[in-house]
Order: structure tokens, then sequence, then C-alpha cells
């Protein structure tokens, strides 16, 4: 299947008035192409990899915004297509693909220009250590950071209701075994959930060793822009948007790559296009306001 695409330099998607449908706005003109639909939410982290990988390769888009915050992934058509409820999910001419690192992958092979891989085999092997680690460690870590400091108080906008609907509508396995029940703690308890701790701690360990990777390169497994650095951006841009960039206040190549990055023409249509004002605007207020905590528990 292919769909012929114009899409207009600078014209965005109001997410208030067309939350479903957008393009990525990258290219001018008309172009032909295989039809990519991508299923996401502005504040998710693992979405934002992919939409990372298809603005490094120029890649248009049909997305459908999927409220995670307000409980959509759960409606029964989208679990369908993905059985742990969670987002981003691509549609590549008919077939379906789930699991963000993964779809990365996938992109890299179906549409290899430019190559998000290095060349040499080890530094290859070294890119999928880093992705592993990412959904092995840090996205569960990043779960529970942005649900203690920042998405509870958004969920305790919802009617008691609502919110116990959204509580019980997460599958038990989803973002980690026992996901279920640990979100309802942290959105009950908040930094007084036991072991809130050990996200924190395992968050900062990961910043120290992006800190070490880049000693003697640009890039965290060489020269070259990878994967490796496509999955950790979202975690660190998410401490950045909660003005938690004090974490790496001590650590300049870390901030150097993070700048880096930020100067490269795909990261705002994969960042913030897509991140509703009023949530980004949630992030940087409670974020603000849990950073007192979380200094705490990182020196304790």
């Amino acid at each position: 299947m292919v769909v012929i695409v114009v899409v207009l330099v600078g014209h965005g998607c109001n997410l208030a008035e067309t939350p479903s449908v957008c393009h990525y706005a990258g290219k001018r003109g008309v172009k032909e192409m295989p039809m990519l639909e991508l299923y996401h939410h502005g504040s998710s982290v693992c979405a934002a990899k992919v939409r990372l990988v298809l603005a490094e390769k120029g890649l248009e888009w049909k997305g459908h915004y999927i409220d995670i915050l307000k409980g959509e992934q759960f409606d029964p058509a989208y679990v369908k297509l993905n059985p742990k409820a969670v987002v981003p999910t691509l549609i590549h001419d008919g077939k379906v693909l789930t699991e963000s690192t993964l779809i990365c992958e996938y992109l890299d092979d179906a549409f290899p220009e430019p190559s998000l891989k290095p060349a040499d085999p080890y530094a290859r092997w070294q890119m999928r250590i880093w992705t592993k680690a990412v959904d092995d460690q840090v996205h569960p870590a990043c779960a529970e950071l942005t649900f203690s400091s920042t998405h509870r108080h958004t969920l305790a906008r919802l009617a008691p209701a609502e919110l116990e609907r959204f509580l019980e509508a997460t599958p038990a396995q989803s973002v980690k075994p026992g996901w279920k029940a640990r979100k309802r703690e942290i959105v009950t308890l908040g930094f007084k959930a036991p072991g809130i701790d050990a996200p924190f701690k395992l968050y900062d360990s990961y910043m120290q060793k992006m800190e070490d990777a880049l000693k003697h390169r640009p890039w965290l497994t060489g020269d070259t822009f990878s994967l490796a650095d496509i999955g950790m951006a979202p975690y660190v841009n998410r401490l950045d948007m909660l003005g938690m960039a004090e974490m790496w206040a001590k650590r300049p190549r870390l901030a150097d790559w993070f700048e880096r990055l930020k100067a490269r023409p795909s990261f705002q249509p994969a960042f913030y296009q897509w991140f509703p004002e009023p949530l980004r605007d949630d992030l940087a207020t409670f974020g603000a306001q849990s950073w007192p905590e979380v200094k705490r528990l990182l020196s304790a």
C-alpha cells in the first residue's frame, strides 16, 4: 500500500482540535511512500523513541493520539492491537508492530538510510546492550519516577470513580510484572510508597554510565548517532522536563551530549510537537515540587 501525502513545513497539528491524525511536518512537497501509522501519546517515552527514529529518517506517518492519562489505551479495540495496553503501536502496510525498541530496529531495517546502527559489530553489540538496559531497567524505573513525581497529581484531577476505573483497567503485565498493583501503590502513596528510592537511584546510576561511556566518544557507541542514543534520549529528556537536570550538573559529558541531541532537527518534532502544553506544565510544576524529595532519596 502506498499513500500520497502533502505536508507543509511548519504546518503542525492542533492536538486540542484534531488529536487523532497528523503528519510529521518535516518534509516539503508531495512524496509517495509506504503507509506508516503510529498510535502514541505526547508524554510516552517509548513513543518518543519511535517518533525520533521516524524524524531522523524523514518518514511521513499518520498519527493516532492515545491519551494514556485518560485511559484510552484500555479501549478494547486498542488492546486488540497491543495486548499490554501501552503505546506505541506501529502499523506498516497493515502489519502491526509493538515494543518500541523492536519497532526502532524494524524501522532501521525497513528504511535503512540513514542507518542508525553502527557498522562495527562490537559497537552494534554495545548499542544493543544500551537498548536492552532501557527495556530491562531504565524504562520500569522511569514509570515509577514519573508517576511518583508528576502523573499521580495529574490523575488526582479525575473523579474518584474515574480514577478507580483507570487503575483497575491496567493489565497486571504491562510496564513490568506487577505494574498494576505497583502503579496503584505509587498513585496512592507517592514518595511514601515502599522502595520508591530504588528507581531514582537506578536512574542516577545510568546517568553516570552515560557520563562514563562518553569519555572518549561523542555518542554512546562511537562517532555516530545510533539507536543507543535514541534509546536513552527520552529518559534524559524526561528528567529535563521535570526540572531535574541537576542530576547531570556534575556530569559535563552527559550535559554536552544532551545539548547536541536537542540541537538535532529531529528533536523538536519527536519530543515537543506532540506534548500538550498543559501536560508539559504539569511535568514542570510537579517535577519542581518533587525535586527536594528526590534529592533526599538520592543522598540517603
